[in-house]
C-alpha cells in the first residue's frame, strides 16, 4: 500500500508541477488495488471457483473487447490496442492457477482445457501476441510442476521483463547497428518507433518530473500525425520516463519487483505463484511494447491475479513453505 500510495502520490506532484492531468494514473492505481485485495479475498475463501471464473471473464471480455474499446485498433503484433493480448494472458494464468489449485484430476484437466482455449481465442482474434503469450504462461505453468525452488523462477521472469523493457529502450535510443537495429524496429510499426523516440526525447529534456501526466499527446511530434492517435506512446515504461521521469520508471519497476517478492513469499504452491509470475510478466511485456495497462479491464485482472495467488486459503490445496 505504501507503494500504491508512493505511485499515486508521485503523479500528483508531476502533475501539479507542470498542470497535468494525473487522472489515468490514479484510476490504474485504485483499479490494481481494488484488484488485489478483491484477489486475496476470493481467493482465500474460493481458491478455485474465483480464479475460474475471472479466466473466463477474461476470455469473455477478450472476445468483446474490440467492439467495447473506442480507440483505435492496432496491428500485430499486438493485436487490438494490446489489452486483447494482455487479457488474454491473464486468462490463461488464472485457468492455470485454479488448475494447479484443485486435487481433482478431472477438474484440473479441464481448467488447462480452458487455457488452451485462451490460446486458440488469440489465433482466432488474429491477436498474435495474445496467442504466444498465452502459450507461453502455459508452458511456464506446465513446467512449474517440476520446478522445486521459486526463487530461480521468478528471477528469471524478472529478467525476461527487464530484457524486453530494455530492448525498447534500445530501439528508441537508436543504440544498435543498422542490421540489427532494422531487424528489431521491424517487429514494430514506424509510427511506432517514432512514438518511443518522442517519449525518449521528452524524458532526456524533462528527466527530473517529467512533462506531466497525460500530456505526451500534446508535446510529441509524431502524435498528430494520425487522426485516431490516442496521445500514448505505447510503452508503459517510455511513458512514464516522460511524463513522470526516472523517479516515475523506477515506481512503475519497484511496483512489478514488489509483485514478484510477493509471489516468492507467498504460502500458495510453487506452481501457482511461478504460474501468476508468468502472467504477470507476460502482462509487463507487453506493457512494455503497448499500451496494455491503460485500460482499467486489464489493470483490474493483473490485481485480481496477483491477489488469488497470494490469498492463504482456508482449505488446503497443497501450500508449501517458499523457497
Amino acid at each position: 500500500m505504501v507503494l500504491l500510495g508512493a505511485c499515486a502520490g508521485w503523479s500528483l506532484i508531476t502533475a501539479a508541477a507542470h498542470d497535468g492531468r494525473p487522472e489515468g494514473m490514479l484510476l490504474a492505481v485504485l483499479a490494481v488495488a481494488a484488484g488485489y485485495a478483491a484477489g486475496r479475498v476470493t481467493g482465500t475463501l474460493l481458491p478455485v471457483a474465483a480464479p475460474c471464473a475471472g479466466a473466463a471473464t477474461g476470455l469473455a471480455l477478450a472476445v468483446a473487447l474490440p467492439a467495447l474499446s473506442p480507440g483505435p485498433r492496432y496491428a500485430a503484433p499486438l493485436g487490438h490496442a494490446g489489452a486483447t493480448a494482455a487479457l488474454l494472458a491473464l486468462a490463461a494464468g488464472a485457468a492455470c492457477c485454479a488448475a494447479w489449485a484443485t486435487p481433482v484430476p478431472a477438474l484440473r484437466l479441464g481448467l488447462r482445457a480452458l487455457a488452451v482455449a485462451t490460446v486458440l481465442t488469440g489465433a482466432a482474434l488474429g491477436s498474435a501476441a495474445g496467442c504466444v503469450a498465452g502459450a507461453a504462461v502455459l508452458l511456464c505453468s506446465l513446467a512449474a510442476g517440476s520446478m522445486p525452488h521459486r526463487g530461480v523462477g521468478l528471477a528469471a521472469l524478472a529478467v525476461a521483463a527487464a530484457l524486453v523493457a530494455g530492448a525498447t529502450w534500445v530501439v528508441a535510443a537508436d543504440w544498435l547497428p543498422d542490421g540489427p537495429a532494422g531487424a528489431l524496429a521491424g517487429r514494430f510499426t514506424p509510427h511506432r518507433v517514432r512514438l518511443w523516440q518522442d517519449a525518449l526525447r521528452l524524458a532526456g529534456r524533462h528527466n527530473g518530473l517529467g512533462v506531466g501526466p497525460g500530456r505526451f499527446g500534446e508535446l510529441s511530434d509524431a502524435t498528430p500525425r494520425t487522426l485516431l492517435s490516442d496521445g500514448k506512446p505505447h510503452s508503459a515504461p517510455l511513458q512514464q520516463a516522460a511524463e513522470q521521469g526516472f523517479v516515475g520508471v523506477f515506481l512503475l519497476a519497484a511496483a512489478f519487483c514488489w509483485v514478484l517478492h510477493a509471489l516468492w513469499r507467498t504460502p500458495r504452491s510453487t506452481p501457482v505463484a511461478l504460474t501468476a509470475g508468468a502472467a504477470l510478466t507476460a502482462l509487463a511485456c507487453l506493457a512494455s511494447v503497448g499500451n496494455a495497462l491503460s485500460f482499467t479491464t486489464v489493470t483490474v485482472g493483473a490485481g485480481l491475479l496477483a491477489g488469488w495467488a497470494t490469498a492463504r486459503p482456508w482449505a488446503g490445496d497443497g501450500t508449501e513453505p517458499r523457497l
